[in-house]
């Protein structure tokens, strides 16, 4: 191992979001993979013994033959950076009690999303949210010194507000914004959607995911801000954002596409054009700070009129960035577009990655 990297531990190692942070974190220039934990029916077995593998790659030959162990702090102490690829209906105690061991924790789970204290981070569009962490710290009972906790945000939620903060950056607030998802089985994770509810369907009902939605855009595009040296989120208060989103599950393997159409609060609205240069300028503080796993391009342009297309363009930059295509006028609200994000990827563990990339540069994650 080399001495100058990261020991890293990996939740969930076993299934989807957990098999795609072992493959990205193969030749990382910051971390190295020390860790594995999984449930007690994996516990104790080597990881390819352990491991349905379902990635296209095979299996990393520095991780075949770690043994997975349980997920309780105790095995993971020498870590400094814990991903957690956790189930929701599991992850909230293990998180908590990994944070309460001095452990940073990187989640992809809905737990603390909504926790006041609790940066909700995607790296293209929020990363000075991690700001809140030593507060974070602080509250806690007792107060840490190192650990803490940060989340994802939701995978379709990813994939929409890059393309929005974009927006916001070049012509201010959106005022209002309606979404139709078009949503990737693998989001549902491994073995997902029963074949005969998904073979020549569309399912129009995700639970919950309509609802994420609109919640965590005005979390992530909103600020910090400071009362009484208390930082709290403000929501996006300070121009009132209205999301519509209706989400559906379509017989797509990886790579949500989702249909936007915006209304901006400044007149005259910007036109297609402008917008399309926006986009392709859009510059976020992860590649300026010049995190290894950022994208060279946070939103790439379709000038074709049939892209971006899941299983043509989600493989693009190592699924890193969003691509944008279809950008026009709205005739019934300001300006709309086709926004398709890899929803394992930037959707969840490439986030989460990069996430820790940022953290490192902030000085947050000791030694």
């Amino acid at each position: 191992m080399d001495k100058d990297k990261r020991r890293v531990g990996v939740l969930g190692a076993t299934g989807t979001v957990g098999q795609r942070f072992i493959v990205l974190l193969e030749n990382h220039p910051y971390f190295v993979v020390h860790a594995l934990g999984a449930s007690a029916r994996s516990a104790g077995k080597p990881y390819a013994v352990a491991t349905s593998w379902k990635q296209t790659t095979p299996i990393p030959s520095a991780v075949q033959t770690l043994i997975i162990k349980p997920c309780v702090p105790e095995h993971f102490l020498d870590c400094a950076v814990v991903f957690s690829g956790l189930d929701a209906d599991v992850a909230g105690d293990i998180e908590a009690a990994f944070r309460a061991a001095e452990l940073a924790v990187f989640s992809n789970a809905k737990s603390y999303r909504r926790d006041p204290n609790v940066p909700l981070v995607v790296p293209l569009v929020n990363p000075s949210h991690l700001d809140i962490i030593p507060q974070q710290r602080n509250l806690h009972s007792p107060p840490l010194k190192k650990g803490f906790i940060v989340t994802n945000a939701n995978c379709s939620t990813t994939g929409i507000v890059i393309p929005l903060a974009a927006l916001e950056h070049a012509f201010g607030p959106v005022e209002s914004c309606i979404i139709t998802t078009l949503q990737a089985i693998s989001g549902a994770g491994y073995p997902g959607v029963p074949s005969l509810d998904i073979f020549d369907n569309v399912v129009p009902y995700i639970s919950g995911e309509e609802e994420k939605m609109e919640w965590e855009t005005l979390k992530i595009l909103g600020g910090l801000s400071e009362s009484e040296a208390h930082l709290t989120f403000d929501m996006h208060a300070h121009t009132p954002l209205r999301i519509s989103a209706s989400c559906t599950r379509v017989p797509v393997i990886e790579g949500h596409t989702e249909t936007v159409s915006v209304r901006f609060a400044r007149r005259p609205a910007p036109t297609p054009e402008q917008v399309r240069e926006a986009f392709a300028t859009y510059t976020p503080a992860v590649q300026s700070t010049n995190c290894p796993s950022a994208p060279r391009h946070a939103i790439w342009v379709h000038e074709e009129p049939d892209r971006p297309q899941p299983r043509l363009d989600r493989t693009f930059q190592q699924g890193a960035g969003v691509s944008v295509g279809r950008v026009r006028q709205c005739p019934v609200l300001d300006i709309k577009f086709v926004v398709l994000s890899n929803n394992v990827n930037i959707g969840a563990a490439t986030s989460s990655i990069m996430n820790a990339e940022m953290a490192i540069s902030k000085g947050l994650i000791a030694m």
